[in-house]
């Protein structure tokens, strides 16, 4: 009996037990913690969109807490007939004035903004109910804003869609990938034909003007080894002689200069080779009056 009656208050024990935790794993799983002394208040509200329990209470983008209940008030006569049960830190206290300002995101979801009231010093006793203002919901603004820009969007991109078609369906299209993949061919083989010419021709180029420097390089030392004094010497005496000898052909103190200079020398020399030549035709003509031959 004894056996029993244990074996029946350690299953009731577990059970407990793991009521407990189920109870406190879930509360944790809601961002709860019951081990946290917490203070509770009420918000009035009139629409609380995609607000639930557990969602986050912010003060200037801070966690202070979380909502803990959300209730329907059937018949008040309030416009403001939903009644949203916070609870915030202990060290959170609330001004006189402060109000709730119902958020969504598209990450973390709606939640409550606390707009605190920092311009008196009176504030509201744990229990007490304040007022929250419903911001537009998350589908209510996508509807508000996002879908008539998406519906003045849509015509355009529909013919944006068919200008797209008709330009891919166009037969110029395909000529010009045909035009680009044959010249992307034909800059491949004037590219392999660069390669080969680079290979094979530059290095022989190369290595002949090495040469050609090489043996620059060698006339230059040769060049510099040779004694230009000497010969610019000579070079010099010989321009003073030309010049000496152009000075004596211009003067008429000397035999070439009056040669080059005297007219009436010039004129009886060419008188002279006219009688000349003239005395040659005539001997040519009549040899007898000047050659006489006798026999014996």
């Amino acid at each position: 009996m004894k056996k029993g009656i244990r074996k029946e208050f350690v299953i009731g024990l577990i059970t407990l037990v793991s009521l407990f935790v189920l109870y406190f794993g879930i509360k944790y799983l809601k961002g709860i913690n019951i081990f946290k002394p917490t203070n509770h208040y009420y918000v009035a509200m009139s629409n609380v969109a995609e607000l639930q329990p557990s969602s986050p209470v912010y003060i200037d983008g801070y966690k202070v807490g979380v909502v803990n209940h959300i209730e329907f008030l059937y018949g008040s006569n309030s416009p403001k007939d939903i009644r949203v049960q916070i609870n915030l830190n202990k060290q959170v206290k609330l001004q006189e004035g402060t109000y709730a300002e119902l958020k969504a995101s598209l990450t973390s979801g709606a939640y409550l903004n606390l707009i605190l009231n920092k311009y008196t010093n009176d504030y509201y006793q744990i229990g007490d109910t304040f007022d929250g203002v419903s911001d537009v919901g998350l589908m209510d603004k996508l509807q508000a804003d996002l879908i008539p820009q998406v519906e003045k969007i849509l015509p355009r991109l529909d013919s944006i869609l068919l200008g797209i078609q008709t330009l891919v369906n166009h037969p110029a299209l395909t000529q010009s990938l045909d035009h680009v993949e044959a010249t992307t061919a034909n800059l491949q083989h004037s590219s392999a034909q660069l390669n080969t010419l680079l290979a094979q021709q530059v290095p022989p180029i190369l290595s002949n003007l090495k040469q050609v420097s090489t043996d620059f390089a060698v006339v230059s030392n040769n060049l510099k080894g040779i004694d230009l004094q000497p010969t610019l010497k000579k070079l010099d005496v010989a321009a003073g002689n030309i010049d000496a000898m152009t000075t004596q052909l211009n003067s008429r103190d000397n035999s070439l200069g009056l040669l080059l200079h005297d007219k009436a020398l010039y004129n009886h020399l060419d008188s002279t080779a006219a009688n000349a030549s003239a005395l040659m035709f005539d001997i040519k003509a009549n040899p007898k009056r000047y050659v006489h031959f006798s026999v014996f």
